[in-house]
């Protein structure tokens, strides 16, 4: 078992591009966000390796704009060296990596348009992963998408299109969960007809589920990883109770943790905090899981 933590922006300061404007796109100014980038990744990745957060989701605005088509900077070959040395200090390590498109990456979409967009926002990943030369168990997790008011013939278009998504995008994306809209039975009738891999959202499941427990949905998502994909990836959180129904805690509920830990105790999974503060909750996740 694996735990991390997700980022975006930390109090590491992980992610530069935060301040990049498309208003201010420049080639050397593009170069320069993504230079200060790599460096706050390859250092963010020393933390992690020194405090044993061995799993870490890795920022979609590494490279700002990448799949938008304002940016024609050859960012791929520019960056192939120096990715690949990030790379080894992640395999030499044996950490576990995973990157997670924004909301409106949407391969189901009703617009043509956002359903291309999306392909490249997917392949924009694919590649980044792909230059770091990870396994194919470093994934791209997404949503299903949007219902449209049908679920099913949502579910069924997302089918169709995932048909028409390239090999090497497929064998890097995985599906998860959703607290609105999408169950964990909906991503296993996905997976059934497609092959994906479901990613568990313990949170999202106890927001929206079919009854099941969390050890048997949990279960029932595991069996969808093959072992070229590597460990069944978990997502935890818990609910901030000053806020709305589906809002991530800020810091981690260790009773609620400990409870999460009890439940899935059989199973071997890699286990990704989604909490607001990050690297903190990420630590006294590791002080548990050692006391346990």
């Amino acid at each position: 078992m694996r735990t991390g933590y997700a980022c975006v922006n930390t109090s590491l300061d992980c992610s530069s591009s935060r301040t990049f404007r498309l208003k201010s796109y420049s080639d050397d100014r593009l170069q320069a966000t993504i230079d200060e980038n790599l460096n706050c990744l390859e250092r963010i990745l020393q933390y992690n390796i020194n405090h044993d957060l061995l799993f870490f989701r890795i920022s979609s605005d590494i490279i700002p704009f990448a799949s938008h088509p304002v940016c024609k900077l050859n960012w791929q070959k520019i960056y192939k060296a120096r990715l690949k040395k990030i790379g080894s200090i992640i395999i030499d390590n044996d950490m576990r990596i995973s990157m997670h498109p924004d909301q409106f990456t949407l391969i189901n979409a009703l617009d043509s348009e956002i359903i291309t967009r999306s392909k490249r926002e997917l392949l924009y990943h694919t590649e980044f992963l792909d230059l770091l030369g990870l396994d194919r168990s470093a994934k791209v997790q997404i949503h299903v998408g949007g219902a449209y008011g049908n679920k099913e013939e949502s579910i069924k278009r997302f089918i169709k299109n995932y048909a028409s998504v390239e090999e090497k995008i497929k064998a890097r994306l995985t599906i998860e969960n959703d607290d609105r809209l999408f169950t964990v039975d909906n991503c296993l009738q996905i997976h059934h007809e497609t092959g994906l891999p479901v990613l568990f959202d313990s949170f999202h499941h106890t927001i929206l589920n079919n009854s099941e427990s969390i050890y048997d949905a949990l279960k029932r998502c595991s069996r969808t990883w093959k072992k070229r994909d590597g460990l069944p990836m978990v997502d935890y959180s818990s609910q901030n109770k000053s806020g709305r129904p589906g809002n991530h805690t800020q810091h981690i509920d260790s009773r609620d943790f400990k409870s999460f830990l009890s439940q899935i105790k059989e199973i071997d999974c890699d286990i990704m905090l989604e909490i607001k503060d990050k690297e903190k909750s990420a630590l006294k996740a590791i002080q548990i899981i050692k006391q346990l």
